[in-house]
């Protein structure tokens, strides 16, 4: 399957959510390394360790990150994995979705996270108001990029995010909805409205969550780590 393309640009509402001097940071699908330029322009004590399955994407990184891992973060073995740690934050920008099994990486990296650790993440939002209007008349065709980009593995909402990271040992503590400016979106909000009203559902809250893109959040260990 091919690879997502290489991108030089970061997100900024996940920069803002990195913790401030970090000891170490490690993110998870770097791509080109362009998170890390913009947060080691800030905090350049930091050791940035980047992780990423193309190896060609993985030799661009090198230019930026402190140390780059060549792999597939849900195959890394033990000997890579625990060089990762102790860590202050791990990063996941748009990576989650991409994830067979995030469920069982989350909570691998949950058993080392020391208590004052934190898990950052970037997801789209399978509860946006385009993929509720495609599916509403059978169009979920996947794409080149976006929302539907062909190599997204999972899908997640609001609500689904919060269950995964609670699963898994965490609680999110901050973040928020990406929303950008999309001209055709109230027409369709006024459909999801009466849909949520039609099946007894929230209709504010089936509203305000069709809106956001993509989902930000800061996650922390919900107790100590034992062991």
């Amino acid at each position: 399957m091919k690879q997502t393309p290489l991108h030089h640009d970061f997100n900024p509402d996940l920069l803002r959510l990195l913790p401030p001097n970090a000891a170490r940071i490690v993110e998870v699908g770097c791509s080109s390394g362009a998170l890390a330029k913009a947060y080691l322009a800030a905090h350049p004590g930091c050791e940035y360790i980047g992780i990423e399955t193309d190896p060609a994407y993985a030799d661009v990184a090198r230019h930026v990150c402190t140390r780059v891992l060549t792999g597939d973060i849900e195959h890394l073995d033990e000997a890579a994995f625990a060089s990762c740690f102790p860590s202050t934050c791990w990063v996941f920008g748009d990576v989650i979705e991409h994830l067979y099994d995030p469920w069982a990486l989350l909570k691998r990296i949950r058993s080392r996270l020391g208590p004052d650790a934190s898990v950052v993440a970037c997801i789209p939002n399978a509860q946006h108001w385009s993929v509720q209007a495609r599916l509403n008349r059978g169009a979920f065709r996947y794409e080149d990029t976006g929302l539907l980009d062909f190599t997204h593995i999972r899908w997640f909402t609001k609500t689904t995010i919060g269950e995964l990271f609670e699963s898994c040992g965490f609680r999110i503590v901050e973040g928020g909805g990406r929303v950008f400016d999309e001209p055709a979106r109230e027409s369709v909000l006024a459909g999801i409205r009466a849909m949520a009203n039609a099946t007894g559902a929230d209709a504010e809250e089936a509203v305000t969550n069709a809106i956001p893109i993509q989902w930000v959040l800061r996650a922390v260990p919900d107790v100590p780590a034992h062991g």
